[in-house]
């Protein structure tokens, strides 16, 4: 008998470790232009194999995130710039494949990062920042617990308009309540 909840599998996705033979699926994504224009505000740009597997791989505590029915890999998610001392971190997420947006599993994903965080790591914060004009992102992340905490204001320039970037928190006794809800 188990005390405790699984920490790496919800009810659609698990968290699993990035492994070499994923890099061409996740080089596949930068092709994307929706996925790269909602996942990050640097220029994009489709990549190689090589290019990806150069690069840090999600941050300090990044997983992959797999499907538990097929064991496909569709995303990632991360926490990073963890400081330690003051129990915060950022979240970052992706869902690369498109049959799998909208459908739920970045929500169960974003609910496993979140048990982790707090739960495993012993955060206070977890912080995220995304575009004003992903509207299916800010629904998912406002799903799970998370609160619109402010903007910077004109901060993202997109084929010559002017975004605002969200920024959006939770706290542990928020996280806290979400379960009992």
């Amino acid at each position: 008998m188990t005390i405790f909840s699984p920490i790496f599998a919800g009810k659609l996705v698990r968290l699993a470790p990035p492994q070499p033979e994923d890099m061409p699926i996740v080089a596949s994504w930068t092709h994307d232009d929706d996925y790269m224009r909602n996942l990050d505000d640097d220029p994009i740009r489709p990549m190689s194999v090589e290019q990806i597997a150069q690069q840090p791989q999600h941050g300090d505590y990044g997983f992959h995130i797999r499907t538990l029915e097929q064991d496909l890999l569709i995303g990632f998610v991360s926490l990073f710039n963890l400081k330690w001392r003051n129990q915060t971190a950022e979240l970052a997420i992706g869902i690369g494949n498109p049959d799998y947006r909208g459908r739920g599993y970045g929500s169960d994903a974003l609910r496993l990062i979140l048990r982790y965080g707090f739960d495993e790591l012993n955060l206070h914060h977890i912080a995220l920042t995304v575009m004003d004009y992903n509207s299916s992102a800010i629904r998912a992340y406002e799903r799970v617990g998370f609160i619109k905490e402010g903007a910077r204001r004109e901060f993202i320039v997109r084929n010559g308009q002017r975004y605002d970037l969200l920024m959006y928190g939770m706290l542990r006794d928020e996280w806290l309540a979400t379960l009992e809800s």
